[in-house]
């Protein structure tokens, strides 16, 4: 529920509008936003580190077709072609491999491709590696008899002997000099999960590749999980063949059964194989992240409880199991995983996130947790974006002032001095890096919510630019010809005061002295904001709304994870969809008083997250909303996953009157205005059975509404040849019709 962001992506890739010039302006349409590619901005693909930073690889397709890896020097540009992509062609075919991604080995003697890639859950982390050997020019494939695209997660070991993988839910490595491949589990199953993750994991914690090699390369940690006893969902697929189809995934719904989690070390030489001795009931407590500890031989356990509010750290001793908890989060609603955690001053300290002191700091934590340090003062820190060991600086990204942008800060570790803003104040809006290891160099992404992004190669700490690698002038050009407004920033308070940030657009002929009907999008969980000063695909989409002649507007309530401190965003706890409609419902009053506003004519729309603020609002506040459109929404927060619904809503047993009160099902009763449901029948993240449990409510209360199910379309649902036009041909359709 909570990845509304990648329903965004799928309109990135694709928002193209092809265009004809009439009086110095462009006309478009829906059919071309998603028809042709003449609005879509070029990609630049995955640029690689080399050398410490001293030069960085790409991928590039040559003239002919196939895909080479060129190393650029970093600091001059000048290029060369490192792997060219004849060399990949295997004995049994005459075309080179189709790369997904590779890995240079740390000799930089082995190149390991990944390719024939499949789609497991929501990424495609299955498929087929080969090892380039770049001394004797040798390509093999991994795997021996294994079937095509079987293996999952390739990685070298750090001496470059090995290469270890999971197959069919075991962890094998295979020699690199003579082939020789040895199992190290042997109880994979259906249930038994190693060096993986189920379902839950792999969508509500980002855990796929369930693995990690020591840093002297003797022993691989990892995780297992057992899903006996876990509740099946059948989705069923009726159109592929004249019967149906069973397609059964393995979910834990909340308050139900979950996998048992436990982590190990397993020694290549002997295979034997030691289990850490974690505290607590391991079906009622998650294994959130794990690795070593800058050492072979301890590793480090993120231990979250079922409730989530307690993140227990312990260190773990390879050769006994033996584990020491050295720290503990702790929150009254609920504590976030740390994916940030830096080891520092050669494994004596590292990195920590909380918000234990109501905002998201950085705290630096000795190896036996006796020593806490705050690095970060009363701003959040969004996140880190890498530690400079050598000069003892850490960088950040932040934006205390302007919870809409985000910025790149460094601050001494160990000096008090003030943080130093990196990113130069005239680049206003939203900026990513990926820094250098050497800490010379960043990849900059800048882009803001009217402009496309910006992507270059500078310096640091000085932040100059080097090169582009990425121009937004020819696609800024086009846009300038589009006949539209740009989207306007604005603030809204709440009943009770609270001052939420909101973005809007009008109409291109816009007359203040005329009345408009209103289009709120909105998401409103505690995963994903919508209002953010960066270039989204949804512009396009909502431009054209626009130019229909709808006022199109998103509004931030308080639970988005907006760097506002840890009360704007935890105070929703317990009250997932109570609180957040509430707001929305505030921000919606007071727009209905602007004097352009048709009150009477207001909508809303939304996706996963959003559908369910969607079906919240129009139930719960019928007055206010004359349409809705819920796109994939959760009806009824009992039937989603554990983790998620759980981390913020406490336990079913604990918080009835919540999960009550904040499912929309339970006032579908109340409906006055138009809804139109759509869902993906194949949609394993928010199961169909959202949407029937609504459909049911509203029939019972002889409530009219339309629906529109995608058969076999995922969450996304994106599947299908035309899936895409139709989805939002349909939302279109519907607006022009009821608003």
């Amino acid at each position: 529920m909570k990845k509304i962001n990648l329903l965004i992506l799928f309109i990135i890739s694709l928002s193209s509008i092809s265009f004809s010039q009439e009086n110095g302006n462009i006309e478009f349409s829906l059919e071309t936003i998603f028809g042709s590619r003449e609005f879509t901005q070029p990609r630049i693909g995955s640029i690689n580190w080399f050398n410490g930073g001293k030069s960085y690889t790409k991928l590039e397709r040559s003239e002919t077709g196939e895909e080479n890896i060129v190393k650029y020097d970093t600091k001059t540009g000048e290029s060369e072609i490192l792997i060219d992509g004849n060399s990949l062609i295997p004995g049994v075919s005459d075309k080179p491999l189709r790369i997904s991604s590779y890995e240079f080995s740390s000799d930089l003697k082995l190149l390991l491709i990944f390719t024939n890639t499949k789609r497991v859950w929501r990424a495609n982390t299955r498929g087929d590696y080969w090892i380039l050997n770049l001394e004797t020019n040798k390509l093999k494939k991994l795997g021996g008899d294994a079937k095509p695209s079987t293996l999952m997660f390739a990685t070298l070991s750090p001496d470059n002997k090995y290469v270890g993988y999971v197959r069919e839910n075991n962890i094998y490595v295979e020699s690199v000099l003579d082939d020789e491949i040895i199992q190290l589990t042997n109880d994979g199953s259906e249930t038994i999960i190693n060096g993986t993750f189920d379902w839950v994991y792999e969508e509500e914690l980002n855990l796929r590749n369930g693995f990690r090699w020591s840093p002297d390369g003797t022993r691989i940690a990892f995780w297992q999980l057992d899903a006996e006893g876990i509740g099946v969902f059948n989705m069923i697929n009726n159109t592929d063949s004249i019967y149906s189809q069973i397609i059964p995934v393995q979910y834990p719904k909340v308050g139900t059964t979950n996998s048992a989690c436990k982590v190990g070390v397993v020694e290549i030489e002997s295979k034997e194989i030691i289990w850490f001795k974690v505290p607590g009931d391991p079906r009622n407590n998650y294994i959130a992240r794990m690795d070593w500890a800058e050492s072979s031989d301890e590793v480090i356990i993120q231990q979250l409880n079922r409730l989530q509010n307690e993140n227990r750290v312990y260190l773990g001793e390879a050769e006994t199991g033996n584990v020491n908890n050295i720290f503990t989060d702790k929150d009254d609603a609920w504590v976030e995983v740390v994916d940030d955690l830096i080891w520092f001053k050669d494994g004596q300290y590292f990195t920590w996130l909380s918000e234990k002191d109501g905002w998201n700091q950085v705290y630096l934590i000795s190896r036996d947790g006796m020593e806490i340090k705050k690095i970060t003062g009363e701003y959040d820190v969004v996140s880190i974006a890498g530690i400079d060991k050598l000069n003892e600086y850490i960088y950040f990204i932040a934006s205390p002032e302007n919870a809409t942008q985000r910025y790149l800060y460094r601050k001494s570790i160990f000096k008090e001095e003030e943080k130093e803003l990196l990113t130069p104040e005239n680049i206003s809006g939203y900026n990513t890096y990926d820094i250098a290891p050497n800490f010379d160099w960043a990849i900059h992404n800048h882009s803001t919510i009217n402009s496309p992004n910006e992507i270059n190669l500078i310096s640091l700490p000085n932040h100059d630019i080097v090169r582009n690698l990425l121009s937004s002038e020819v696609l800024s050009k086009k846009i300038a010809k589009l006949n539209i407004n740009p989207i306007e920033f604005f603030k809204v308070s709440t009943s009770d005061g609270v001052e939420l940030d909101g973005w809007k657009i009008v109409p291109p002929s816009f007359d203040k002295t005329k009345k408009y009907p209103v289009i709120f999008y909105v998401y409103g969980e505690p995963a994903s904001q919508t209002v953010l000063d960066r270039w989204m695909g949804s512009f396009f989409w909502h431009q054209l709304l626009a130019k229909k002649g709808y006022i199109v507007v998103s509004v931030d309530n308080r639970g988005t994870p907006a760097p506002k401190g840890r009360e704007f965003r935890k105070c929703v706890y317990g009250q997932i969809g109570i609180l957040a409609s509430s707001d929305q419902a505030d921000a919606t009053k007071v727009l209905s008083e602007w004097e352009y506003v048709d009150k009477e004519r207001i909508g809303i729309w939304g996706w996963s997250g959003g559908g369910s603020m969607s079906l919240n609002a129009i139930f719960r506040y019928p007055d206010l909303y004359k349409s809705a459109i819920a796109v994939a929404p959760v009806g009824d927060q009992k039937l989603y996953d554990t983790i998620y619904q759980e981390r913020y809503m406490g336990l079913l047993s604990t918080n009835p009157d919540g999960y009550r009160d904040g499912s929309p099902v339970n006032f579908a009763h109340q409906l006055k205005g138009n809804l139109l449901l759509i869902h993906g029948t194949g949609d394993d993240n928010v199961h169909y059975q959202n949407t029937e449990v609504v459909i049911n409510k509203l029939i019972e209360n002889n409530k009219l509404f339309s629906v529109m199910p995608y058969p076999n379309r995922s969450h996304g649902i994106y599947e299908g040849f035309n899936t895409y036009l139709h989805v939002y041909s349909t939302m279109l359709n519907f607006w022009e019709k009821n608003l």
